[in-house]
């Protein structure tokens, strides 16, 4: 690498900023091309029906033939979520760590890779070659183990992806930081840093885990009858705590939703779950033993915990029933624009009996930076660039904020959008431009088919129904045979609107019939007529919009 000169560098991301997950960030060093995470996100709230949310790749997709490798910082769903649905697109090689490959693996079960996609395995001391930089690693402490930060070698300094990261000075094992290794790469010279912002909005430092570990103690020593923990399915620091704290306190565990099963099977496979098997239960079988000796993980199909708590305060869950004498964790933070819905989800059990805990005591430690862990980064990396990722733009513009405390200038920071092009080229850095980049909505099986049409469509009838009209005519003998007949579903109680219903007959009735009675005309004008003529008046009658859908037979 001594030799080679780099031209022109550039860092496109194409999800992650200005938003919760979904992470994919592209780096172009000349004519190489390399992808750094391919996450997911849970939907928000207007996204009626939608499963998971992932990023727009047709940039990449255009590009296919440059693209060198993907490289994944952690198993999170919001860093691998997503790496099905990229490798249909584009055949390369995925680099991550041993249990980041295997989870990304899991999310290849339903929709397998293409033939020929080769996985490489590497640790903090792998060194990855290609023709115009290498690429290293780093550990960082995150609330999964292996997680790694990713450093790509150019001409002009390293550009460091930090990947999700904290600073915890108990951390252990394979959650332990290579602090020394950050160190040194601020000592041989950082070009652009791109690091977490998750946090930025929070003074201090984050939480130990420590802290989690003293209130499980408190809870499963002091509860009463059964307790359920909810969280995500990939937070595997927390499923160990529950686990050494059940071993502790002589207690079951039930593992229940189908991600975390499937997480769980192959933390244990690799040894980074250490689970007595004597305490593991099916979900079945917790009948067989007292409450008080009975402890629950859920989390929901998607790896998402709020469907799973809905699912069981709603009496929809088939094995799981909220009983007066249960504890609640709920030990994770919601997705943006489900607070609501989350803190609505804690009133319910509330009100069902159970004892609910929720991270205003302590029972959620992030598993981000705050604002001195943050700073932190900065000052071991000392980077000439600065591109805060991974967070809302407000969170950005806080990190941002942090980087000139430590002594950058507004001229060294780019806060970027999805599809801002970050460039440097004849020794200058600037935004260059944009690609295409946007939300890829996920509906059972379609990929992209569900659209703003569709979500305006769905939300409509989620507020105020549909109005279905069905007339029949005959074209010979210009007149209705059959109709107009009215279904209406989530719009007005029908039996108590039979007046309201009569008028709509009669109007659709007149407009029908003054179209027949012509010698030629268009279905397309019948329908609309109807639709802005029955809209008009619905709404001065009840203020409401409903879908109205106008059937048009004919024989």
């Amino acid at each position: 690498m001594a030799n080679i000169k780099n031209e022109i560098i550039r860092v496109i991301p194409l999800g992650g900023v200005g938003e919760i997950g979904k992470a994919m960030y592209v780096v172009e060093i000349d004519d190489e091309l390399f992808i750094v995470d391919a996450g997911l996100m849970f939907p928000e709230g207007e996204m009626l029906g939608i499963d998971i949310v992932i990023p727009d790749v047709t940039y990449i997709e255009e590009n296919k033939d440059r693209v060198k490798g993907i490289f994944l910082t952690h198993g999170h769903e919001d860093a691998i979520g997503s790496i099905a649905y990229l490798l249909q697109k584009v055949q390369a090689p995925v680099y991550g760590s041993k249990l980041t490959l295997a989870l990304a693996k899991e999310h290849l079960k339903d929709m397998p890779a293409p033939a020929g996609v080769k996985f490489f395995e590497v640790t903090n001391k792998s060194r990855m070659n290609f023709k115009r930089t290498h690429v290293t690693f780093f550990h960082t402490t995150h609330s999964i183990p292996d997680s790694l930060g990713i450093v790509f070698h150019t001409s002009e300094g390293a550009i460091v992806h930090t990947g999700e990261f904290k600073f915890d000075q108990a951390a252990k094992g394979k959650y332990r930081p290579d602090i020394a290794k950050m160190a040194s790469l601020g000592e041989e010279g950082v070009f652009i840093l791109m690091s977490d912002s998750n946090e930025a909005e929070r003074p201090g430092y984050t939480t130990s885990e420590v802290v989690i570990e003293e209130q499980l103690s408190t809870t499963f020593y002091g509860a009463e009858g059964r307790i359920l923990v909810a969280l995500y399915a990939s937070n595997f620091i927390r499923i160990q705590q529950v686990f050494d704290k059940a071993l502790e306190t002589g207690k079951k565990v039930a593992v229940v939703g189908k991600s975390l099963e499937s997480y769980f099977e192959v933390g244990k496979r690799l040894g980074y779950l250490q689970i007595d098997e004597d305490m593991v239960i099916s979900v079945k079988d917790i009948g067989k033993y007292s409450d008080d000796q009975i402890v629950i993980i859920v989390t929901g199909n998607q790896g998402e915990p709020l469907d799973a708590l809905e699912k069981i305060v709603r009496k929809f869950h088939k094995d799981i029933k909220i009983k007066d004498t249960d504890t609640v964790l709920i030990t994770f933070t919601p997705s943006p624009g489900m607070e609501v819905s989350m803190f609505k989800m804690a009133n319910e059990l509330a009100k069902a009996g159970a004892n609910v805990l929720t991270s205003s005591r302590n029972v959620h430690v992030s598993g981000h930076g705050s604002q001195e862990d943050l700073k932190l980064m900065l000052n071991l990396m000392q980077p000439k660039y600065f591109i805060p990722i991974q967070g809302e733009y407000k969170m950005l513009i806080a990190h941002s904020k942090l980087a000139q405390h430590v002594g950058l200038q507004k001229s060294q920071i780019f806060i970027a959008d999805k599809g801002d092009i970050v460039e440097y080229k004849n020794n200058k850095m600037r935004m260059s431009g944009r690609v295409q980049a946007g939300n890829i909505l996920i509906d059972g099986i379609g990929v992209g088919d569900v659209g703003n049409i569709v979500l305006r469509d769905r939300k409509l009838l989620s507020q105020d129904g549909i109005f279905t009209v069905v007339v029949t005519l005959s074209r010979r003998q210009k007149k209705i045979a059959a109709g107009p007949e009215i279904v209406s579903r989530g719009f007005v109680y029908v039996r108590e609107s039979e007046e309201l219903l009569e008028d709509a007959r009669n109007l659709v009735r007149k407009i029908v019939e003054k179209y027949v009675n012509k010698d030629t005309f268009e279905w397309t004008n019948i329908k609309q007529e109807i639709r802005d003529t029955l809209s008009s008046y619905l709404f001065q009658q009840t203020k409401r919009r409903p879908m109205i859908i106008p059937i048009i037979m004919e024989y």
